[in-house]
Order: structure tokens, then sequence, then C-alpha cells
């Protein structure tokens, strides 16, 4: 099948060139002349503990168990989910600098900086079995003395790994998301400890992406990107900025991008909330300052209100036309208003720009160079994106959406599954298929629970099922409507395992210690043993 004509310019598939090469491209020098000695300097966790890998037989007796009569197809795909992330659990090879176990994206012999946060996110469900956190620690442990940490690294020799880029830096990081893994962790696991760790290496990266990613010299000074730093890869909102190297992807111009300028906001966010637990609480008090007056330049410079989306802006200030999923990081930095989040869900359930049969393609219906069949970012649906923006709406009030967006990524995911016998990188947002590029040729990974993991495991239980668990406040929050058998086995949080079956309007709760349940907005206390509570 061939799909529509689509921007497939100057080699900008990274990741697909890995799929063709990666018994070419093994190793690169290191952007900096550091040397190992001074890698790593703020984190201190130094040397690898050697311990053994659990397998997927070994553990998933140990794993939370979904309970959902209505849909037994999906339980099928959150187990295939985790046999396959159990598979791509890797150690450091001999002679490598890498201090930590991980679970690798599956791609190549290379370990990918924005694809571990999001693998993070599904993990916290199985931290009790293997530490998925601690993946992040490879990078940690690699940081420059400067505080630069390089988007990818070598799994032999822990080098950097930039494509040749000389003097280019521009492609050498990724979204800085390493506070809100860290966080997100820390609310499942309540552990302060690791914070306390991880704080010093997360605030040196982020003065490094302040002094290096911030446009210097425009009037909105927000913060610049571009398709290979994003991991946005072919995305259309490069075309017409220059790059040194002639790779319009690796543009340096001092653009503000939506998503750049969001997740930056969230860094502040999140390391103000970090310093709050750790008690350094004048620290917490610049970040916060910090994220409000960037909230602030955001809304004045990237809102639009005629098209009811956050776009981004030019070094002139001048707001740009694409339209892609990257407006809603917004949404879940708490950026956007009320009234701007109530706009941007028209926006979301839109046949023309968002709605599709698979929502929520990674560039809008209406835009030039949208591809039905997915085309990477030209339109391909993606776990990280769907997930962000499921996760916004969800902090905003909007649950039902979010359950909808969930329905819907769910039955593709499965139906896929029943035709290829496996899970994919991304997904065609017009057919029940994998993305291709504009050839029809399937280029997209296979056995692929990198990020997708996100939607069979993490959206499953938030999202479905409707079970949060916060380890650090001891707590767990239940939206229930459903009145067929459902629930969650085995779930572990914090210092707790707890098991919650809802049958009609009775609620069965089995758990090792107490904790607070709150149903539909009302409060039970849980105690050790077992809890019979009736639905109101």
């Amino acid at each position: 099948m061939r799909c529509n004509n689509t921007f497939l310019p100057n080699n900008s598939f990274m990741k697909r060139i890995y799929l063709l090469l990666t018994l070419v491209i093994f190793t690169l020098s290191g952007v900096y002349a550091t040397s190992d000695e001074q890698r790593g300097m703020y984190f201190d966790k130094k040397v690898y503990t050697p311990s053994e890998l659990p397998s997927f037989d070994e553990a998933w007796e140990a794993l939370p168990s979904p309970i959902w009569e209505e849909n037994p197809e999906w339980v099928e795909l959150y187990w295939k989910a985790w046999e396959i992330a159990f598979s791509n659990l890797q150690s450091p090879p001999e002679g490598s600098p890498l201090v930590a176990n991980w679970i690798d994206e599956g791609l190549s012999p290379q370990v990918f900086q924005w694809d571990t946060h999001f693998m993070a996110m599904f993990g916290r469900y199985a931290f009790h079995v293997f530490p998925f956190i601690e993946s992040h620690d490879n990078f940690y442990a690699r940081q420059h003395e400067d505080g630069m940490i390089c988007r990818v690294i070598n799994e032999a020799d822990g080098a950097d790994h930039h494509w040749g880029l000389g003097d280019n830096y521009a492609r050498t990081i990724n979204p800085p998301l390493f506070s809100w893994a860290e966080m997100e962790y820390f609310k499942f696991s309540g552990d302060t400890a690791r914070l306390a760790r991880v704080l010093p290496p997360i605030r040196k990266y982020v003065e490094w992406v302040e002094k290096h990613r911030r446009a210097e010299g425009t009037e909105h000074q927000l913060y610049w990107s571009n398709g290979q730093a994003s991991g946005m890869d072919n995305t259309p909102r490069d075309i017409g900025r220059p790059s040194p190297d002639g790779d319009i992807h690796s543009s340096i111009s001092p653009m503000g991008w939506v998503d750049m300028s969001s997740q930056i906001k969230m860094c502040y966010d999140n390391l103000a909330e970090i310093c709050r637990i750790l008690g350094h609480k004048k620290e917490a008090k610049i970040y916060t300052k910090k994220a409000e007056e960037l909230a602030e330049r955001i809304n004045h410079y990237m809102w639009s209100d005629s098209t009811g989306l956050y776009h981004d802006v030019t070094p002139d200030g001048e707001r740009t036309p694409w339209i892609t999923t990257a407006t809603f990081w917004p949404i879940l930095a708490d950026i956007a208003s009320s009234e701007q989040v109530e706009r941007m869900t028209r926006a979301i359930q839109d046949e023309n720009l968002f709605w599709r049969r698979l929502p929520l393609p990674s560039l809008a219906a209406n835009q030039p160079y949208y591809d039905r069949c997915g085309c990477y970012w030209c339109g391909g649906v993606w776990a990280p994106t769907t997930y962000m923006t499921v996760k916004g709406l969800e902090r905003h009030g909007y649950a039902k959406l979010a359950e909808v967006i969930a329905q819907k990524n769910l039955q593709t995911m499965y139906k896929v599954y029943q035709s290829t016998g496996t899970i994919w990188e991304l997904y065609s947002p017009e057919m029940y298929m994998p993305a291709t590029d504009a050839t029809g040729i399937n280029m997209v990974k296979p056995d692929f629970v990198g990020w997708s993991g996100l939607i069979p495991i993490s959206m499953f239980i938030e999202n479905i099922i409707g079970i949060v668990a916060d380890g650090s406040a001891n707590r767990v929050t239940w939206r229930t409507d459903a009145t067929s058998r459902h629930g969650i086995s085995n779930l572990h949080f914090g210092h707790v395992t707890t098991t919650l079956i809802r049958e009609g309007n009775t609620i069965s709760v089995e758990s090792t210690a107490p904790y607070t349940l709150v149903v539909n907005g009302v409060e039970y206390r849980i105690t050790e043993g077992t809890t019979q509570i009736l639905c109101q």
C-alpha cells in the first residue's frame, strides 16, 4: 500500500537508519574532550554492581495483574507488553563504564534518553521486580563536567553518540524529562533517598539547557529545539530553518518550540517539588519563580486565540502555522488555563485535526505533509505524545476524554497485535496497521516495548481500570463506574501490596499494610487484611 506524498528530507529518520546500519554505526567519540574521570561528577553512583536480570517467566507472578472482564483481550495485550519489556533488559558489557542494568529500547547498540524516560513510566509498576528507574543512572554517570548529557550513549564504551556533528551540537540532547520521570517514580515508590541522589545531576543538566538552548537575542527568550533533538525526527516544523551541516532537522536557529519550552517549565516545577521534599526551601522558591515567569512568556508568545492552540515562534516572535501534538505539552506543564484547556479539547476531538480513527496523530490531519499511513512524525501515532496528552487531560479534569483516547489506542494496538503477533513502535492514524513511509514500506520497529508499553500497561491501569497509586502519600485513587468484574491484584506501591476488585457495587480489598483509598471522591481507610466497601 502506498500512502500520501510526505516530507522525507535529508535522511532525517535517524532511528530508521539505525535499523539498517546498526552493525556499522557503533561508536563515535564524545562531543567534548571530557575525560572519563570527569564524567558523572554530579552523581554518586559510579560502580556497576553485577546482578542477574529477571526473565518474564520468573517475574510475571510478582507483577500487578489487571482484571477487566469487558475486554479480556486488553489483559492479553498487557501481558504481551511485559513479556517484550523483560526481553529487553540489558547489563553493561564487559569493559563498559555504564553503572546500571537497564531496559533497552530494542533498537540498536545504543541507549536512547527520551525512550528511557517513558519506559520508566510503565516500569514503575514493576519497581519491586526490576529497578527500571535506574536505567537513568547510566546517563547521570556519563554527564559532562559542564552538565551536558548526550541524548544517546554507546552501550559498549559509554561514549556520546551524535552522528558526527563536529561543532554543531544541535542534536546532542533530547526532551529534558529526567525530572518528570524521577518525580513520577517517587510518587509511586516514595523513595526519597533516590531524589537526593539524582537532584545534583538533574540540577546541573537544566543549567546546561538554560545556557545552551535558550533563544538568546530574541524578544521571547524561549527555548529552541529541532526535529532530531526533540525526538520528532522528520517534523515539518523544521521547514525553512538553516543548519550548519545542511540537515534542516538539526537547525540551531533560535526559534521558540512549544514542547521544549513547556518541558523546561516542567523541569523547574519538578525541581521545586524535589527541593521542597528534601527541605531546600530557598532553592524551591527560586525554581517556582522561574517556572511562573516561563509560563507567562509561553502564554504571551505562543498561545493563539484564533486557533485555540499553542504554536512555535520564530526568532522575531511570529507564531508559525504548524499544528502538531507538541501543542498539548502546555496542558501537562500546567501552563494553560482552564479556558485554554477547554479550547484545546475541541481540537483534540476535531476530526479535521486530531480525532482520527486512532487519535492523536503527531501532525494534524489538515496540515501539509500529513500522511494517513503515519510516516514517522508526519501523522504517525506515538505512545509518548499520546501518554503526555492523556496525563495532561487527566490533570485538568478531562478523565472521560482521556479514557476514550486510551480505549481507541488499546483497540488499535490489539487489532494490529492480532494480525502481526506483536507490538510496534508507532501506528497509522487511519488504518489498523503499523505506520509506514510514503512508499508503503514498513520501517518501524516490531516487538517494540520501548515507550509503546505505556498504552497496554500504564494507560490500561490508570485510564481504563482507573487506578492511580501514590506511594509517597500512601494513597490509591480509583475512578470506577463499570459494574462488571474489574480491578487489579498484586499492585505494589510504596511499602504496600494490595488487591482491589469491584463486582457490582461491592469492592473487595486485600492489603499488606494500611493506606487511604479514594473511590469516586469518597475516602476510605484500608487496614491490613481484608476490607469490604459498598460503592456509593
